[in-house]
């Protein structure tokens, strides 16, 4: 009976591997109590975090595949901004009788699904998204189906189609907030979209404190919950943070609970420590 407890222990420590938090204290001791908090609740949990001015990460399960759920959704407005700013497409494109520009509101403030499907179904379908972030230089995320074939398909949690992993979702992030991939006004106009997200407002939002600023994108299926998205610190900082979260029951409050501990914690360490290593952090050689 022993050697059975002995090995079910093992395996749930195993379970979840936290990454190396960048040497600092603080961010240590953030790593150690999300990894303790994924392994106290029932369910797997991917979470990963990012200062994009000090390059200075954290995660659990940051190298896991989680399905993206709705929050694949960034990656086709990305997508479709891009070209917006290449000149191949307009926001006033009509797009069965809708303009572009409102089908991505739809999409991203209120998740609308059908909206999505038509405007993946513009660019070409799920495989010129993908192409888009194989050509940003993006890998551990991908993009297979559109959301009505996802949600017509066999329901599996640990499929790795239409998956990423919590640190391939920053290094979207990242992307999205660099000047690499957007230009100015399409990137405002995207994380505007983010801030108004009208969903999940149990998840990242939930616990912040009044006034924060949050942009974000949520997604769900059957047991499975997922948030990312960005805080913005007191001083102005910025933070990428990604969760994942399938199985167990109490997935929501896992997700509020993270995100308050990342925004506090991150808004203690200071901004002046290495700034210049963030734009070479490479989050898929965390570990």
């Amino acid at each position: 009976m022993w050697k059975t407890v002995v090995a079910v222990w093992l395996a749930s420590l195993l379970a979840v591997q936290p990454a190396a938090a960048s040497g600092f204290p603080e961010l240590q001791h953030l790593e150690q109590r999300l990894t303790a908090t994924a392994l106290e609740n029932p369910g797997e949990y991917g979470i990963a975090a990012l200062d994009l001015t000090t390059g200075r990460a954290i995660s659990v399960n940051g190298q896991r595949p989680f399905p993206m759920a709705s929050t694949m959704k960034i990656a086709v407005a990305a997508a479709y901004l891009a070209d917006v700013d290449a000149g191949r497409r307009s926001l006033y494109d009509h797009i069965a009788g809708a303009s572009a520009l409102s089908l991505m509101d739809r999409m991203m403030v209120r998740s609308d699904n059908r909206a999505t499907d038509l405007l993946i179904g513009a660019l070409g379908g799920p495989g010129a998204v993908d192409y888009w972030l194989r050509a940003q230089g993006l890998s551990g995320i991908r993009v297979d189906r559109n959301i009505a074939q996802l949600l017509g398909d066999r329901r599996d949690l640990w499929d790795i189609r239409d998956s990423s992993t919590p640190l391939a979702m920053l290094e979207l992030l990242r992307l999205i907030d660099s000047d690499r991939a957007l230009a100015p006004q399409s990137r405002a106009l995207l994380l505007d979209m983010m801030r108004r997200c009208a969903t999940g407002s149990n998840r990242i939002r939930g616990l912040m404190p009044y006034g924060a600023k949050v942009e974000n994108k949520t997604g769900t299926l059957n047991q499975y919950t997922s948030d990312v998205g960005f805080l913005t610190l007191p001083d102005g900082r910025r933070v990428a943070v990604a969760f994942f979260a399938r199985g167990g029951e109490n997935r929501p409050a896992v997700i509020a609970t993270a995100a308050r501990a990342i925004y506090d914690t991150f808004s203690t360490q200071l901004a002046t420590a290495a700034p210049a290593r963030s734009a070479a952090v490479n989050l898929n050689g965390v570990r």
